[in-house]
This record gives structure tokens, sequence and C-alpha cells, in this order.
């Protein structure tokens, strides 16, 4: 049976969870269609509301089998309301040091009770105090070791040789609940945007991003397409580290740019901005509805696209013309940089599919490169942190096609964080972004 929302924290985390857990669905779109329902929560509630969904949802394999060492006919029959509240509780009791326990404990039964009957409440009661009985040592150290539980075998070693064990642990702690990214067009004055959002959303905190020179982060807010700013086309939602894969390209005026995998536009729209009238971006996918949706999206920025093509790069390039100046290559990939806004990604994909991947991105990035004219600058990024999905891809591509070669990034704000070097990760830990790798190349002569 669906939970019955009522609007504080902890129910509408169980409610978030329970869709998640038992239908599959995606946590971030039901949350925030749940907290849409209820304008009247505080900032407090609201982000306790999200802490405690993406916290349960990251730990809840970790917490199940605390759970289960006091339920001795196992979880599995309970149906979803029931289970989705003990797991909040557990994670609350288990974790999180403003919380106390009895105030946990007291809440689930509480709403269990009303929704089961006595029988069920009692039921809960009894697995949660004796939790909460448990010797209970740092719970930050706790947190630590349930986030690295919680993972799959495979993701948990794919990341430690991806990013070493202190680099996969800090990757799993984040930086928190995320915040939302809003993209300023390009020339703005970001100082004087975070004083109007201040004004314009007295709840909310804005504070400037730090890689991208776009970003402004937005925590504890509503929905930002509420917003004038963003009806009237003066801003877009877009994470930071996304907006810094198109900057990364160093698009400028005049130039006729090829996004390869555009999907529904956000960084097309930045490209577009860059080149101006005198340019142009095309935008190749293979979802014709997601071109849709970007033709869309550019039209509320008061932009277009040049061009859009449908196209299978798996299978060839279709109609897609040569000799772009640049092309950026934002190639499907896990989502695993995504996991502190999105948990479920971690129990939905197998490691046996990583090989499968890693293929794909090869043969996309090389008949996208070979869209560039000799000397254009090439982009090829993913939002995953995993080995397989990064260096081994460009190391295969650049044996396969030898043309391409890896050469420092042309955009500034990518520059300014690599350096020299023709690849930049981004951490969570180290940048407030999701995680992302990027690799700069340049085509060197004919394929």
């Amino acid at each position: 049976m669906p939970i019955k929302l009522e609007p504080s924290a902890r129910s509408i985390a169980a409610h978030v969870f329970e869709r998640a857990r038992g239908e599959n669905a995606f946590a971030a779109p039901v949350l925030d269609a749940a907290l849409e329902r209820y304008p009247e929560l505080d900032p407090r509630d609201r982000a306790l509301a999200t802490e405690l969904t993406y916290g349960t949802l990251r730990t809840a394999p970790y917490v199940e089998k605390r759970l289960l060492r006091h339920a001795q006919r196992g979880l599995d029959k309970l149906d979803g309301l029931v289970r989705a509240h003990l797991f909040v509780a557990g994670y609350q009791i288990l974790f999180l040091e403003r919380v106390p326990a009895f105030a946990a404990v007291s809440e689930a039964v509480r709403q269990i009770g009303a929704a089961r009957g006595k029988r069920m409440g009692a039921f809960a009661n009894a697995i949660l105090r004796r939790l909460s009985e448990e010797p209970a040592g740092d719970k930050r150290e706790a947190l630590e070791t349930a986030l690295q539980e919680s993972l799959p075998a495979w993701l948990r070693g794919t990341l430690v040789r991806s990013l070493g064990e202190a680099g996969a642990a800090a990757f799993l702690g984040g930086s928190g609940t995320p915040p939302i990214g809003l993209r300023l067009r390009l020339g703005e004055d970001r100082a004087l945007w975070l004083e109007r959002l201040r004004v314009a959303v007295p709840g909310a905190t804005f504070e400037p991003g730090a890689v991208s020179p776009l970003a402004i982060l937005m925590r504890q807010g509503s929905d930002p397409e509420k917003l004038a700013a963003y009806r009237e086309g003066q801003i877009a939602i877009q994470e930071e580290g996304a907006q810094l894969i198109a900057l990364s390209l160093g698009a400028g005026p005049g130039e006729i740019i090829l996004d390869a995998c555009a999907g529904r536009g956000n960084k097309a729209a930045i490209l577009a901005e860059a080149v101006g009238s005198a340019g142009g971006v095309d935008a190749a996918d293979q979802h014709p509805q997601k071109l849709a949706r970007l033709v869309t999206e550019l039209s509320r920025l008061h932009l277009a696209p040049r061009a859009t093509f449908a196209v299978d790069w798996s299978v060839g390039p279709g109609d897609v013309p040569a000799s772009y100046d640049r092309v950026l290559i934002d190639a499907p990939c896990s989502g695993v940089g995504t996991l502190r806004r999105r948990p479920e990604l971690a129990t939905r994909r197998e490691g046996s599919s990583l090989a499968d991947l890693s293929d794909l991105q090869t043969t996309i990035l090389v008949a996208a490169a070979e869209r560039a004219k000799e000397g254009g600058a090439i982009v090829y990024a993913v939002c995953s942190v995993l080995r397989e999905e990064c260096e081994d891809v460009i190391e295969r591509a650049t044996l396969r096609a030898p043309w391409l070669a890896p050469c420092p990034f042309v955009g500034a704000p990518a520059r300014k964080l690599a350096g020299d070097s023709a690849v930049l990760r981004l951490t969570p830990q180290e940048h407030g972004t999701d995680g992302y790798f990027l690799a700069s190349l340049e085509r060197r002569r004919s394929g």
C-alpha cells in the first residue's frame, strides 16, 4: 500500500524510500514532488527530509543488517510503509548525533501504529528500542563504515582502484546534501545575482560556485523553476560540474560546434551563448525526444541550435557533417559520479556492464571526434570517476585512432584546475561538484 503522507520530514523521507526501493523510482523527482506538496514546511524540515532520504538510501544494506539483529523473522514480509519507517528511524538512531534516539523511535512507532495498528506499532517499537540500546560509538565513523559496506563489492573495488582507499572513502562521504545548481548567462554579474536571489527567496541560501564562474548554489529553497528569473530565461538549472564540462571546450565567437551527446541541451545552451550569432551549435543525440526537449530549453533561453541530428554513434555518424571547430562528447555512462544525489544507482547496475559501457564510450568518442576538423578541439566527459570509463577509454581510443592526441584544456575554468594536464577529475570532496572525468584532445591529422 502507498504511504499516506503528512507534512513531516520523516514521513516524506519514508515515502521516497519506499518508492525508490519498492518501485525502482528515482529518489530525486519523488522527493521534489513530495516537498512541493507541502510548501508550509520550514527550511529546516525540508533539509532534514532531504538528508534522511539520501542518507537512508545510501546506507540501506548496512541499516538492514543492524535491524535484522532484532527481527527474528526477518523484514522481507513487512509491507512498504513499515519497512520504510524502520529504515528511516534506523538511520537516525545509528548515524545522527543531533536527533535523540527516543525521538526517532517514537515518531516511527506513532506513524506505523496509526497506519497499521497497535500490534505493528509494538513490533516496530521492540526492534527500534533494541537497536537504540546497542552500544553507540562515534557515529561519524559508523557512517563511514556503513557507506563502504552498503556498496556492492564490485563498485567498492573499482572505486578503490580508481581513487585509492582514501579517495574512495572521501568520495563516498561526499559533501553532505548536494545543492541545486543554477547557471547564469555568460557575462552576467554573479555578485549582483546573488543579492537578487537572496531577496527573492529569503528562506534559501545562495553562494557562488567554486569551479564554474556561471554557477550559483542554492540550498533549502523550493522549486527554482518558479523563480521569475527562470521563467524569463535569465537563469537555468544545471549542476556546477556539468557547467564546467561545456566551458572546458573553450568555444569562442563565430565557431561551429558539435555537441555529440546533447541530451536535453544544458551544455548546448552554454556553447550557443559562447559562439554567438556568428557561430552555431549542432546538437546530436540518439533519442529524438531529448532533442525536442533541447529545442524547447534553448528557446526558453532565447537561443536555438543550428541543427539537430538523431544519430546512434555506435552505428555511424548518420547525417552529421564533418569539419567542426570543436566537438563535445558527454558520453553515456554509469552515472557513478552522481551517487550523492542518486544513491539508488549503486544497486541498479552490475559490474559486468562496465566493460560494455567502456566499449560503447570508446566507439562514440572515436566516431564523434572524426567530425572535428584537423586541429579541432575535442572534450570527452562522463559523470563517472571509474577508471574503466575514464582513463581506460582515452587509452583505447587513442590506440584505435592515432590521430587523436591529448592536449591541455582550452577553456579557462578547466585549465585553471588541470594546469597543463589533458585530464581532469572532479569530485565532491575536492570540488563540491558531482563526480566527473574530462579529457581534452586534438585532432592532429586526418584519420
